[in-house]
């Protein structure tokens, strides 16, 4: 996903990371006790990175015992932390290894206009801690129906999206005045109390993490457009279902789209013209664009079914594998460690029969941090 293909290559992978990558010219002399997977017609690529996601957060038919994902009774939650709730138990954590999807960015839901803080996460362990990338990776916000129809029917505010605009602006506006005290105090060496619901705010402040929008309509796009502007934020427009409709604008300001979930139905009133199109539009118009399931909303292990939908309809080849690897890795601030094979990355790994956009392509293995979270051969035997 960086510099090209490589045909008869090899990776050597030492200590979790990408040690040596390159061409073979010949056989390859594996050091005593390195273990050699032969991998012959089979596609090796990073491990696949979804970029918004409830995994373990919203567990699968669990109800409100499993549900952990929204704080429902205040709109504005911006101290609550995903890695406090996600349990790495959820079969959906399975169900990402064996699709190839080997880290995913985690967080809580939309109901909230604040929602709390996302982590990006490895997709397997027990611990949540042992799985952290990055913690806090992004802020989430949201805009639309789903604050409005929440507030709405417990008779408080917002009930309009004018309420959503203002409250964030409020919050903002606080954590603002909150930073530049806690400089002047540090500057003049005068004692200051940390408040710990302000707190959370300041790496969204200094640009080092985004604000991770929920957004599907064009107005409310704009919206969360405008409010980044006026207080200088890093943001993500998440979802952005119409956002091919604006494609050019949205080019211009600069923010990168994580789009999805395409494959789900069009159950409410903001989504009526969410389409598969909508990625390869962005993209050809110069938006930075990832893919999403938004699971559960759309099921974690078809995430690379929904890059070949996408490039079905509109979006390159090249631009379909990117959308799963690089471009999540960039969106989420991570690119660092993951979403290319590059020397010194994490050595997550995703081998496949074939393309893993086409609905027929089985995952060979999954390796996550050089070690081998899923192995076909092994899984079908035990079935």
């Amino acid at each position: 996903m960086s510099n090209g293909d490589i045909r008869d290559g090899y990776i050597r992978v030492l200590d979790g990371k990408i040690a040596e990558i390159g061409k073979r010219d010949g056989a390859l002399c594996p050091a005593p006790g390195e273990r050699v997977i032969l991998a012959r017609d089979g596609l090796i690529m990073p491990g696949l990175i979804e970029a918004h996601c409830h995994m373990g957060i919203t567990e699968e038919k669990k109800g409100m015992e499993g549900d952990d994902c929204n704080e429902t009774v205040d709109p504005v939650t911006p101290w609550l932390r995903a890695v406090d709730a996600v349990n790495t138990m959820d079969a959906a954590f399975d169900d990402a290894v064996r699709a190839g999807i080997t880290s995913a960015m985690i967080g809580p839901g939309s109901s909230n206009v604040v929602g709390g803080q996302f982590a990006f996460l490895k997709t397997r362990g027990r611990r949540v801690d042992d799985l952290v990338v990055k913690a806090p990776a992004a802020m989430k916000v949201a805009f639309g129906e789903n604050p409005k129809v929440n507030y709405s029917g417990q008779g408080k505010s917002p009930s309009t999206r004018m309420a959503i605009a203002g409250l964030l602006r409020e919050e903002l506006t606080k954590a603002m005045a909150y930073r530049d005290r806690k400089k002047k105090a540090a500057e003049s060496g005068e004692g200051f109390e940390e408040d710990f619901r302000l707190e959370c705010w300041m790496p969204v402040l200094e640009r080092e993490i985004p604000l991770k929008a929920h957004v599907h309509r064009v107005d409310d796009i704009f919206t969360a457009v405008r409010i980044a502007k006026e207080f200088n934020l890093k943001m993500t427009l998440d979802h952005c279902s119409e956002g091919h409709l604006i494609a050019e604008e949205l080019a211009a300001e600069g923010f990168p789209a994580i789009v999805g979930p395409d494959l789900a139905s069009r159950s409410k009133i903001e989504v009526q013209n969410m389409a598969f199109k909508t990625v390869g539009v962005l993209n050809q118009a110069g938006v930075i664009t990832a893919i999403t399931t938004d699971h559960p909303v759309s099921l974690i292990q078809s995430l690379p079914l929904c890059a070949g939908l996408a490039v079905k309809s509109g979006l390159a080849l090249e631009e379909g594998y990117k959308a799963i690897t690089i471009h999540p890795a960039l969106i989420c601030g991570v690119a660092d460690r993951v979403g290319s094979l590059e020397v010194g990355k994490d050595a997550d790994i995703a081998v496949f029969t074939g393309n893993p956009m086409e609905v027929f392509t089985r995952t060979l293995y999954t390796i996550i941090e050089g070690e081998i979270a899923y192995e076909a051969d092994k899984a079908e035997k035990a079935v």
